[in-house]
């Protein structure tokens, strides 16, 4: 097992605030609140419309009144703070004290979370779910980045993430050939990419629409909220089912954020996030029905694929990352817990 921290030289905007500051500055075009209030500044590469912004806002309304007014949340949207990357390491020195950050990432401090991004490793959005909030599964995989100054909340659902592009309906994996396809950063998603046949290209979230638009890519890989949210049916209007990653988001705070609450504060909070994440969910099944109308609407053109090609095409891409005794162990708790009702 590898562990590894991403902090390197960051350069923090003078307007960002080390975490649970009391005094407010307005941090881009959004003004933090006035009070003594304890700030839980919370980065987020998402729009607002996002399921997992609505549950946190509404996370930070509950938790406003149950500890009166101690703590608050201030989300920011749209990658204000910086993409996924920066935040995390933002939050890993304290500059800023929450960010909600794609697994992928996470790979980086250590290795056995790359269990959770192999491709087709769960079977629904149910078994996800039941793995990734379980603590006798993920227990002690969180706790291990607490020497590195993180703790990880929770994770809420991603998403099923499938393939579009500018060009043509992709349904096997030849289809592929020759496409740049933007991917989340991790070497497991450069080497998934190759052998469903495209050129995985690393990339932030605000750069995708200029650079398909503008030719640098040829699509990208994601679910349809943020297909149909983020405009990309625009410049791609092809939506191929692939189904290749079901990635979960994490929840990742300062460790100091829940070390310096009182034990009521701490329990009042978890219980919120645990709350968050539940609604988050819930919400997930509306908001996709409605990306996926307002995406047809735009013009987007959605086709089913082999699945079955594609899963064994990848097959390698697992094979080499349950190499290790621990990998392989976490791998087929995974399955064993997998709920066959929904699956692939």
């Amino acid at each position: 097992m590898k562990k590894a921290t991403i902090l390197g030289i960051v350069v923090v905007p003078l307007f960002v605030l080390s975490g649970c500051n009391k005094t407010a500055e307005p941090v881009g075009a959004i003004e933090t609140p006035s009070n003594e209030a304890h700030i839980i500044r919370v980065s987020f590469n998402q729009p607002k419309s996002n399921p997992q912004y609505i549950a946190l806002e509404q996370m930070g309304k509950r938790l406003q009144e149950r500890t009166n007014g101690t703590y608050e949340l201030s989300i920011y949207p749209n990658e204000l703070l910086g993409a996924q990357r920066e935040s995390l390491e933002m939050v890993q020195i304290g500059a800023i004290d929450m960010a909600v950050v794609v697994g992928s990432l996470m790979e980086n401090f250590n290795d056995d979370f790359a269990v959770f991004n192999l491709p087709y490793v769960f079977q629904s959005k149910e078994h996800q779910m039941d793995v990734i909030n379980d603590k006798t599964i993920v227990g002690d995989l969180y706790t291990s980045l607490e020497e590195d100054g993180l703790s990880v909340l929770g994770a809420f659902h991603g998403g099923v993430r499938n393939v579009y592009n500018k060009h043509r309906p992709v349904e096997e994996p030849s289809d592929l050939t020759g496409l740049k396809i933007r991917i989340i950063e991790s070497d497991t998603n450069i080497q998934m990419m190759s052998h469903m046949g495209g050129t995985g290209t690393p990339m932030g979230q605000g750069e995708v629409y200029t650079a398909i638009q503008s030719g640098v890519l040829d699509g990208a890989e994601n679910n349809e909220l943020i297909y149909a949210n983020l405009s990309h049916v625009e410049i791609a209007p092809y939506y191929s089912y692939t189904q290749h990653l079901m990635v979960p988001d994490y929840i990742v705070a300062h460790a100091g954020l829940l070390e310096n609450m009182t034990s009521e504060h701490r329990e009042i909070f978890l219980e919120e996030m645990k709350h968050a994440i539940d609604t988050q969910v819930a919400l997930f099944d509306k908001e996709l029905e409605q990306a996926i109308s307002t995406a047809k609407e735009a013009g987007a053109i959605f086709n089913d694929v082999d699945v079955a090609a594609f899963q064994e095409a990848v097959q390698p891409v697992i094979d080499r990352h349950l190499a290790s005794p621990e990998a392989k162990a976490l791998y087929q708790t995974v399955q064993k817990a997998a709920n066959k009702e929904g699956s692939f």
